[in-house]
């Protein structure tokens, strides 16, 4: 593969665009049709912005992924960590320039502000534990909310929003809790300052907190009948907040395929 795509992860851009889709959908339903303009310049928007995300981070780490991620382009002396600072931050402005010509004040604001905590996690929040996990949290939200702003309503993506932003807080803390050993010397995360068990608890309130939002579509009859599927994603997230103690790698996977079942709940309380 050409080593700029490498570097960009340009899988990684067209997994985010799906997701852009899906999230659309479930903001605007059949009638995301009539904004096609905009989805396209959105679909760009994160294809550009993942791949300005994953090129600061090559750079950041060019040091650390001589031995982390050898056959990345930058370790591997096919690009230069500048080359790479220089994708990575004009990847960002492609996208919050791009945003303008969605001619939505919001989404452009939700562009600009993930272009600033991206910023702000790769050169500094990433060290930092917790703040690195709420960072990443938050920008796992604004994806939704982004879609909210395409289409100009947030009504039917904010609580997604906000579930999968308070999960992906309980599966970054799961992560570090199992890295914990390999992270000594180079972050300070969140099971090094109060313990494991105490970073599993934190982990597992997050874990909940998700599945306590995704019933208040129950009560405003936002969705229709078949959203009761989340159920099964919130069964799920319960059960990573239990696993978490006793084995974080797999409550971390096991959201992953909660968060899945919780998006598929969404798109059928949308479409049926």
């Amino acid at each position: 593969m050409n080593k700029y795509l490498r570097l960009f992860r340009l899988q990684n851009g067209v997994m985010g665009f799906i997701g852009l889709l899906i999230a659309i959908f479930i903001a605007a339903g059949y009638d995301m049709l009539d904004q096609w303009v905009n989805i396209v310049i959105g679909g760009v928007i994160v294809v550009a912005f993942v791949a300005g995300g994953n090129s600061l981070n090559d750079y950041v780490d060019a040091e650390i992924d001589k031995t982390a991620h050898p056959d990345r382009p930058v370790p591997m002396g096919e690009l230069t960590a500048r080359t790479a600072m220089i994708c990575g931050y004009g990847g960002l402005a492609i996208a919050v320039v791009l945003s303008l010509f969605l001619r939505r004040w919001e989404a452009t604001l939700i562009v600009l502000a993930a272009a600033v905590m991206m910023i702000g996690y790769e050169i500094a929040l990433k060290q930092r534990g917790f703040v690195g996990n709420l960072c990443i949290a938050i920008l796992t939200g604004l994806v939704f909310m982004f879609a909210g702003g395409i289409v100009g309503d947030f009504s039917q993506v904010w609580i997604l929003a906000l579930l999968a932003a308070l999960v992906s807080v309980g599966r970054e803390i799961a992560k570090d809790i199992e890295d914990e050993e390999s992270d000594k010397g180079s972050r300070r995360t969140l099971p090094m300052m109060i313990g494991d068990r105490n970073a599993g608890i934190v982990a597992a309130v997050f874990y909940v907190l998700g599945p306590l939002l995704s019933f208040i579509p129950f009560f405003t009859g936002l969705f229709g009948i078949l959203y009761a599927v989340v159920i099964v994603a919130d069964a799920i997230f319960i059960y990573c907040a239990v696993l978490v103690f006793s084995n974080p790698h797999k409550s971390e996977k096991l959201a992953k395929v909660a968060m899945f079942v919780a998006l598929i709940s969404f798109i059928l309380g949308v479409a049926l």
